[in-house]
């Protein structure tokens, strides 16, 4: 069970492992400009490996839970998939329902892990698998494995990691469990926390933050749901920023959310006449990547050259 793209890694390793599979994913939903029905990617995968798929609307029909009682499986293994799982089908097998969650349980239990562990200046998450329970996220430890943070991890980058090592986890693990060989630990009880569902509204950037805090915001809510600014009434995101070191104490008088050219703070600075800044309530982020409303994404220096007045511009 599972169905975005960072699934994909897990469903391919279960399959080249040579276990007989049934792939339970989300219906197909509308997507892009032209709203066009569009194949989760764990389907895409899964008819590529000749995988038979089925996407219920909902797991709480009893027809849906009949239809996998009679598939008979010795155990279901999922990864994010996108429902919670009620009871009829966390005790529909003899070995119960695997969960492959990316983060160190129980820190960061929910849906969104990965952003929530950059966001915060997590310098370490991991990959667990737990055997589930009705709650979410808290069933006992099966395995767990630590991965770093990079300090220009973004969500996407982190998670394509985190995907690869769970999955290689998860059928050394799956392997186990169905010999009897694993050893189920109760999480600990100290360390709970838990993320939420983002929001399009959580990608606004509040120029009054730290630039440690709006560097991690934009690193975490890389690929969605981005960020982005306001210069005057056109929208301007920001796909990617750099954390400046510290500059003369005289330009924290700039209000937060100005422009300036690199070289007007640090002249001796590489390519200070072509990078963009901007004040924040502690600290300068360089602007590397833009997009500025109805326009493709450009280095900041290039959006200079049709757009000039964007230094001395405060962004809000």
């Amino acid at each position: 069970m599972g169905t975005p793209a960072l699934a994909v890694p897990a469903l391919r390793r279960l399959a080249a492992a040579g276990y007989l599979l049934t792939v339970v994913t989300q219906p197909d939903r509308p997507a892009g400009r032209g709203s066009a029905l569009t194949p989760p990617p764990v389907k895409s995968a899964a008819l590529e490996l000749g995988l038979s798929v089925l996407q219920p609307p909902t797991l709480r029909d009893p027809a849906v839970v009949a239809a996998l009682r009679a598939l008979a499986p010795a155990a279901i293994v999922v990864f994010a998939y996108g429902e919670i799982l009620r009871r009829a089908i966390l005790d529909l097998t003899p070995y119960g329902c695997l969960n492959l969650h990316p983060s160190l349980l129980p820190r960061w239990r929910g849906p969104t892990p990965i952003n929530a562990a950059i966001l915060a200046g997590d310098r370490v998450t991991g990959v667990s698998i737990i055997r589930m329970d009705p709650g979410m996220d808290s069933g006992p430890l099966l395995a767990q494995e630590r991965v770093p943070i990079l300090p220009d991890d973004t969500a996407a980058t982190l998670g394509a990691r985190l995907a690869e090592q769970g999955a290689a986890l998860l059928v050394t693990t799956l392997s186990r469990h169905l010999r009897g060989a694993t050893v189920a630990q109760p999480q600990p009880a100290a360390g709970v926390t838990v993320c939420r569902l983002l929001d399009k509204a959580d990608g606004q950037l509040d120029w009054r933050q730290p630039a440690a805090a709006l560097d991690r915001q934009v690193r975490a809510y890389d690929p969605w749901p981005g960020t982005s600014t306001h210069w005057g009434t056109r929208r301007l995101k920001v796909p990617a920023v750099r954390l400046l070191p510290d500059l003369s104490p005289a330009v924290n008088l700039d209000p937060p959310g100005t422009v300036r050219r690199l070289r007007d703070l640090d002249p001796l600075a590489e390519g200070a006449g072509r990078r963009l800044v901007v004040a924040c309530g502690a600290g300068w982020l360089e602007l590397t990547r833009l997009q500025l409303e109805g326009k493709a994404v450009q280095t900041a220096d290039a959006l200079l050259v049709g757009y000039p007045a964007l230094v001395g511009a405060v962004l809000a």
